[in-house]
């Protein structure tokens, strides 16, 4: 899908190549991530791509086809483009913002915004709520959900990302992060992701490409960067907590214990405490008749409760929570988080599927390591 072969940037003014004779080949359907120290060309190397900034020497294909004899605009509006400061235009209403490629292809009104609203659903914005709201009625991560929906609004092939979670907060970065790892799932586009985070471009891509200097160090899948770093760099840094980015890995829908045990609201605090006996968790969740989590009940409350009270009236929010899609490192963070020994394990409508424990995380690093 695309294709550099020997693509050289030198920068007016400057003798050392900003990118030095890059080969690098991203198949269709397959997120590449550019990792490396700041000044390494990972940018330069996305922004020659679509023709932002221009090759030095060499070539560059999509699809077989040499980008230098595409006109640069149709070239970038058959590209999305995804950027940690967003760019949305704060004049225009959500809705508008994301329709901004398709209305440039001049596309029916009716199916721009039918468009639209399949994308708001599908990054977890109610269209209904959020399609004529402005920029600045939405937090930081909303707004980043905007931006990744406006640029495949066009559905094109190709994404490109540059450090789009990395001006939000922690929780919420994993949060985007998961919820466009089950995007992609579905979509499948050819992604290029930029980024200065091992740990995410462990956790985001298919293959990563290590550059220092300009140059490409080493091409390869998570795995193979975590086991066989090519040389001292690398290794230094991928880091030595080896089997702890290991986490980023496995899913949590692919280990997730789902035998846990359940109340509900309105079951009297005996019927908690049978179940509690016969568990081997120190928590029990309460679920509604649709199984969604409504709260969590630890053996303190148990112990300070009697006849006459139900489930839900000693029940607590459970913070501690993960999705479906998440990886077990995030499922560690979480619990180290909120000071907890387990994360519950959600689905996209918030249905309970089952639970991680501390104990049974480690037993699988344990595993893994071995």
């Amino acid at each position: 899908m695309i294709k550099l072969e020997n693509v050289t940037k030198i920068f007016p003014g400057s003798k050392q190549p900003a990118v030095d004779r890059l080969n690098l080949e991203v198949p269709e359907g397959e997120v590449c991530v550019l990792v490396g120290p700041s000044g390494c060309g990972k940018t330069t190397t996305m922004k020659m791509i679509n023709r932002l900034i221009e090759p030095s020497e060499g070539k560059i294909y999509i699809n077989g086809t040499d980008t230098a004899t595409v006109n640069p605009i149709k070239l970038r509006l058959d590209i999305g483009y995804v950027i940690q400061e967003i760019g949305l235009f704060p004049h225009l209403t959500i809705a508008e913002n994301i329709a901004t490629v398709p209305r440039e292809k001049r596309w029916p009104a009716d199916r721009i915004r039918a468009r639209v609203d399949e994308l708001l659903d599908l990054v977890g914005l109610d269209p209904e709520i959020y399609r004529n709201r402005k920029p600045s009625d939405l937090s930081g991560g909303q707004r980043q959900r905007v931006g990744v929906a406006r640029a495949m609004a066009a559905d094109p092939p190709i994404l490109l990302m540059d450090e789009p979670f990395g001006a939000v907060d922690p929780i919420t970065r994993a949060h985007l992060q998961n919820e466009f790892i089950r995007i992609q799932e579905q979509m499948k586009k050819t992604i290029i992701f930029v980024t200065h985070d091992i740990d995410e471009a462990i956790k985001m891509g298919d293959k990563i490409a290590v550059m220092r200097d300009g140059k490409l160090i080493q091409y390869d899948t998570p795995d193979n960067l975590l086991s066989q770093p090519a040389d001292d760099f690398v290794a230094a840094l991928v880091g030595r907590n080896r089997s702890i980015k290991r986490l980023h890995l496995i899913k949590v829908r692919d280990v997730v214990l789902n035998e846990i045990p359940t109340v509900k609201p309105l079951d009297p605090v005996d019927t908690v405490k049978q179940v509690f006996e016969g568990s081997k968790y120190r928590v029990v969740m309460v679920v509604n008749d649709a199984h969604r989590l409504m709260g969590v009940i630890g053996p303190e409350k148990l112990k300070r409760y009697g006849d006459g009270v139900t489930a839900g009236d000693i029940m607590e929010e459970c913070q501690s929570t993960i999705e479906l899609g998440a990886t077990l490192n995030d499922a560690l963070s979480v619990m180290l988080n909120y000071g907890e020994r387990y994360v519950a394990v959600l689905g996209r409508k918030k249905e309970l599927q089952g639970i991680i424990t501390l104990g049974y995380l480690l037993e699988l690093v344990k595993d893994d390591a071995a």
